[in-house]
């Protein structure tokens, strides 16, 4: 079986990978978890150089790897660029605070002395998705190693370069040998790697429906697991909103990397008295966007991922269009070659549409209509979702008091909502549990120990 890689903004094969056998795989097992004991036995500081060599290599082949990212996703050749710095920051946040969040932490008790003490787990399996192909993958490995253990990835089947070209950027940057490992296998194939003794932990990137797999299956064999999945986030706009910023940041936030990305902005929820004045001037800018190569700097809308995605989302239109959804603009499929689907804009969506309940992962956006603050903080907790949301308003405090009722687990307050190392990530309800980044990710995947002396 054969592993293919695909541009998808000309259909291009651009190569094959063999899938891994089941005794390749156990092979790789057997050396990662090897390594992990060594790896564990550094000092953070020691394991913080290494990091940082790789946060160098990472600015000095970015372009290299940013076009490996356009190549094989499709994503603007600029956000790439963007994406492959975001993982460099990442290496040197870590390797400047993970000595504080893994100190031992003193408790005052009945013993002569007392503390907590944080060590790796050992090896962690990494699965992830295709949408942002490295920063994903940092995201969870970097902290997790940083911590003492190492790293075993499968990453989505259309981004098979992108796996190979993380694992030889950390052995570039001179980390020990089989610290971090890509398997090129098949999802059936991840099952066993999971049951494996050899594996200590499981984190997942992905859809709700492979969130509940993976659960299931390290559930059986009573693994850890972190599961940060989809998405469906309101982005409120209350009257006192400052409508020409916010529009602007809304094209942001619906459609950066195409709108395949799990905080992407999906319902915008507005109040009546500004409605129809926000949905103008989105239009306006909707049209503005240009579908087209994404190596170009024109070029603001990139193709979607695979035909498949596109397809599925072109099918979630037209549902909610006969359900009673207005079409503002778009809804179809560009004429051109590649995986284009035109900027969509979608009216008076309501609950029961695709648009309201499920995830649109792609570039449309469903305007849902409301009379005051307490019924959009109604409808956007209207979701079997609950991974981010923004709200947009002239008043700070306000806003503020909003976000607490807001059930996410990360709430903006008048910008776009994004991932930052500082601060933890990750949501509730179907969009999964635990989280990733700051001192919360860093302290998933270890056994936190208490130690009690007399």
């Amino acid at each position: 079986m054969l592993m293919q890689s695909i541009n998808p903004a000309t259909g291009q094969a651009l190569s094959q990978f063999p899938v891994l056998q089941a005794d390749e795989i156990t092979a790789v097992l057997e050396l990662v978890a090897t390594a992990q004991t060594q790896w564990a036995a550094l000092t953070v500081e020691q394991r913080a150089s290494y990091m940082l060599n790789l946060a160098q290599l990472l600015r000095q082949q970015c372009d290299t790897y940013a076009t490996i990212i356009t190549e094989e996703m499709g994503k603007l050749l600029r956000e790439a660029k963007a994406e492959v710095e975001k993982c460099a920051w990442g290496c040197e946040y870590y390797a400047e605070h993970a000595a504080d969040f893994l100190a031992d932490e003193p408790v005052i008790s009945d013993a002569t002395r007392s503390y907590v003490a944080y060590q790796p787990l050992g090896t962690v399996f990494c699965i992830m998705p295709w949408n942002f192909p490295f920063w994903q993958v940092m995201r969870a490995a970097v902290p997790a190693m940083m911590a003492g253990n190492t790293i075993v990835l499968k990453h989505a089947a259309n981004v098979p370069r992108c796996a190979l070209a993380l694992e030889e950027a950390f052995r570039v940057a001179g980390f020990p040998d089989n610290t971090f490992r890509s398997l090129l296998i098949t999802t059936t194939q991840a099952e066993s790697v999971i049951a494996d003794d050899r594996i200590a932990a499981v984190t997942l990137t992905g859809s709700t429906s492979a969130g509940r797999k993976v659960a299931a299956i390290a559930g059986r064999y009573l693994k850890k697991c972190v599961l940060e999945l989809g998405g469906s986030d309101p982005f409120i706009v209350l009257e006192d909103a400052d409508i020409a910023v916010t529009v602007e940041q809304a094209i942001t936030a619906r459609f950066q990397n195409t709108g395949q990305s799990c905080i992407a902005a999906k319902r915008f929820i507005l109040v009546d008295a500004i409605a129809d004045q926000f949905v103008t001037h989105f239009k306006r800018q909707i049209s503005q966007l240009q579908c087209g190569d994404p190596r170009m700097e024109t070029t603001t809308i990139a193709p979607m991922a695979r035909a498949d995605l596109r397809d599925n989302l072109h099918t979630q239109v037209e549902r909610s269009l006969k359900l009673g959804a207005v079409l503002v603009t778009g809804g179809v499929f560009m004429g051109m070659q590649g995986t284009f689907y035109a900027p969509t804009l979608l009216d008076h969506v309501q609950p029961g549409m695709p648009a309201f309940d499920e995830e649109l992962f792609g570039p449309v956006a469903a305007i849902v209509r409301v009379n005051d603050a307490n019924e959009a903080i109604t409808q956007a907790n209207r979701s079997q979702f609950g991974l981010g949301a923004s709200i947009w308003t002239g008043d700070i405090k306000r806003g503020e008091d909003m976000a607490r009722k807001i059930h996410a687990g990360c709430v903006f307050v008048n910008s776009v909502v994004k991932s930052d190392p500082r601060l933890p990530f990750g949501g509730i309800k179907h969009s999964g549990f635990g989280r990733e980044l700051s001192y919360h990710g860093i302290r998933e995947f270890v056994n936190v120990k208490t130690v009690w002396v007399k």
